[in-house]
């Protein structure tokens, strides 16, 4: 997700980050140096050299952060993005989990009744166009019990 624009709200204590589809905020607080009314943000920019993906900051002090478009989506909890991040987590883990199988690729193609290519896929930690489904049932192949725990998030 790329970074279309960014200020700073000294009375709110926010970066206001604006993406192509939404406005998104992410505190000072978080952000490393952490801006201070005695030491505020004297420029701000959206950071070309990480291909728009982040912005950077300078402090008054001569201090400079950056902060990447994950962080700001992660703090907002942004609902795909966190689709994507449990998307990974499960495509490393069948990885692992195929990498110690001593079924074979083609046995576990049969089993999943699809190609290799589609297995290939699924097993592309880069790849964010499978469903959760089709890694869930991959998982199942390998033998492995897979429980989602829902859980209050402690401060």
């Amino acid at each position: 997700m790329k970074i279309r624009s960014v200020r700073h709200n000294n009375r709110k204590k926010v970066f206001e980050v604006g993406t192509s589809t939404k406005k998104l905020v992410f505190p000072f607080s978080k952000a490393v140096p952490t801006p201070t009314t005695e030491d505020p943000v004297t420029e701000l920019s959206v950071d070309p050299e990480a291909g728009r993906e982040a912005f950077t900051y300078v402090l008054h002090s001569g201090r400079t952060g950056t902060v990447h478009v994950e962080q700001v989506l992660e703090y907002n909890q942004d609902p795909k993005y966190l689709r994507d991040l449990l998307l990974y987590r499960l495509t490393l883990e069948a990885q692992k989990r195929v990498a110690e199988s001593p079924l074979s690729k083609r046995e576990i193609v049969r089993r999943l009744g699809t190609s290799a290519a589609q297995l290939y896929r699924l097993l592309d930690q880069t790849n964010y166009r499978k469903s959760v489904d089709q890694v869930l049932a991959l998982l199942q192949v390998l033998n492995c019990d897979v429980d989602l725990v829902v859980r209050t998030k402690t401060a």
